[in-house]
């Protein structure tokens, strides 16, 4: 690969040639891709950026781990929407505001991201099965992009995982196998079973080439802003491997001159599942918590990206934010009313931090954000119709829609 020197350990700084089948440090740590950033700060300009007719995760080759004759798998990931979301703001108390809807990916979470980059990658080392452990959203992403590639899956899931997800997998051909426990015990059988047969490893925090692909929603979030930083950028917090990547993104992006500093993170994650968010509160080593939250993408009790997701919100002076499931459904309301965005109750967690903070007066008028929505609501229906009620059910008769109206209130003009 032209522009990456090697992989190395977070903890020990150990390096390692970036082969495609690259895992984790002999000492048990992360590891995290280096690249030679003279070299690409020679070759990528934004001019020539621009110019570029690809509207995809892709369109950044030369800030990803790929080869130079490795062809992207078939399905269109990322380039989703940035809206500025005046009203919303205006409704927080913030100075501006925009909504980054990475739900309209094509499984319909941010998970795309990685899973694209896993498919890439597992082609350059010659596998021919791919397997996870998931809460859902990256079993479906790997589901759907490996099908696309001709490649065969294997997914483990706890048994909580919705059904909508899980339709997704079985759709997408994958072997999905439904595990009676938490997602850690979830997680140690896929590893098990990964080591026994030798499939190819799309575990986020096993696998440092998947932040890489997640890294890339950051990249576009800064390009479609036209480079000018934002204060904030808030997101949902469950493995941690998505705002680790997210801080990989930001830092790379400075290291080569594309922007001029760096915006602070906001961790948002559920109360009854905020071991991360914990420990930079209370100055400790993080501790496992029970997975007790509806907002199944983000309830991992045993985060496995923790050390890169705690270093990106020190560097970054961030903030941590804790929310209860009635929280996340009255932002999953909020964004759906304001923005016309739906998002599963993982995806908003992001937004419904940024509602809590500014509510604490921790950010307010002065502040630019944005608010990264990770997967869609059509992931969880159940706990969107949970949110937001049943429709009016009548007969076809005007009478009875006057009475119903006027029972709810409702003066239609």
């Amino acid at each position: 690969m032209k522009y990456v020197k090697y992989g190395k350990c977070v903890r020990c700084g150990r390096t390692y040639p970036a082969v495609p089948d690259l895992t984790t440090c002999e000492c048990g740590g992360i590891l995290d891709i280096v690249y030679d950033y003279d070299a690409i700060r020679r070759d990528l300009t934004k001019e020539a950026l621009a110019a570029r007719p690809e509207r995809s995760m892709w369109r950044y080759r030369e800030l990803l781990p790929i080869e130079d004759g490795t062809e992207p798998p078939p399905l269109r990931v990322g380039w989703s929407p940035l809206y500025e979301e005046g009203r919303l703001a205006e409704e927080l108390g913030l100075g501006r505001l925009w909504v980054k809807d990475d739900g309209q990916n094509p499984t319909a979470s941010l998970k795309d991201r990685a899973s694209a980059m896993a498919v890439a990658k597992a082609r350059e080392a010659g596998a021919k099965v791919i397997a996870c452990s998931s809460t859902g959203n990256a079993a479906s992403s790997l589901a759907g992009n490996a099908a696309a590639a001709g490649l065969e899956t294997y997914i483990f899931v706890p048994s909580r995982a919705p059904k909508g997800k899980v339709a997704q997998l079985l759709t997408f051909g994958a072997t999905v196998i439904s595990v009676e426990g938490s997602y850690e015990e979830t997680f140690e059988l896929s590893k098990a079973a990964i080591d026994r047969w030798g499939w190819y490893n799309r575990n986020a925090a096993i696998n440092p080439y998947l932040s890489e692909g997640k890294k890339t929603v950051a990249l576009e979030i800064m390009e479609q802003l036209s480079w000018q930083v934002p204060d904030y950028i808030a997101i949902s917090v469950g493995d941690c491997c998505t705002i680790a990547g997210l801080w990989k993104g930001l830092k790379d992006l400075y290291a080569i001159g594309f922007i001029d500093k760096l915006p602070r993170l906001s961790s948002a994650q559920a109360e009854g599942c905020c071991p991360l968010n914990r420990s930079i509160e209370t100055g400790e080593p993080w501790h496992p918590m029970e997975e007790n939250t509806l907002a199944d993408s983000i309830a991992v009790g045993v985060p496995r990206n923790a050390d890169k997701a705690l270093m990106a919100i020190r560097e970054s002076n961030g903030l941590t934010v804790s929310v209860s499931d009635a929280e996340i459904l009255a932002a999953q309301q909020l964004l759906g009313r304001t923005c016309g965005v739906f998002g599963e109750p993982a995806g908003v967690t992001g937004t419904a931090g940024v509602k809590k903070l500014c509510r604490q007066g921790l950010i307010g008028k002065s502040d630019t954000v944005v608010s990264v929505v990770t997967g869609n609501g059509l992931k969880d229906v159940a706990n969107a119709v949970k949110a937001c009620g049943e429709p009016i059910t009548i007969p076809s008769d005007m009478g009875r829609l006057l009475d119903a109206f006027a029972q709810r209130g409702i003066r239609p003009e």
